[in-house]
């Protein structure tokens, strides 16, 4: 069942408008409720990482594989976070460098803090966390319970 649209209007600076409308364009959006609803959900993702809820994430390290060690402190401290970590890609991408993405899910400043031992390795030459939400923006659907 998919929820009611409910229309608004927003009043806005002419030369604001043409900025973003130019930005809709740029990023493909069929429209400007695409647009606008993306960046609302975008704003609410972040606000959940501000405060620490339940989240998903996905940290990216590109990394030189020559370091000695560098591959077992990467895994390791997968294993420090058990829960967290709910997979892990690893890519080779040249004779010299990996990357590896690892998707965590747990509360945010967790994720936060294992991307950022992550990052700071030695051997590691970029990374990056992307945060995310596990609770969709839909309303809850109110549960039928039905004893058994």
């Amino acid at each position: 069942m998919e929820e009611e649209l409910k229309r608004f209007g927003v009043s806005m600076e002419s030369s604001l408008l043409d900025r973003f409308d130019r930005y809709t364009r740029a990023h493909a959006y069929t429209n400007r409720s695409e647009a606008i609803r993306d960046l609302i959900r975008r704003a609410l993702v972040d606000e959940e990482w501000v405060e620490d809820r339940e989240t998903v994430g996905a940290i990216n390290i590109v990394y030189d594989h020559h370091v000695p060690e560098l591959a077992m402190k990467i895994n390791h401290l997968q294993h420090e976070f058990p829960g967290q970590v709910i997979s892990s890609l690893h890519v080779h991408l040249d004779h010299q460098t990996c990357m590896e993405v690892i998707v965590a899910r747990g509360k945010a400043l967790e994720i936060k803090a294992l991307a950022d031992r992550l990052i700071a390795l030695r051997g590691v030459v970029h990374g990056t966390l992307t945060g995310s939400t596990v609770a969709p923006f839909k309303p809850k659907k109110k549960s039928h319970h039905h004893p058994h």
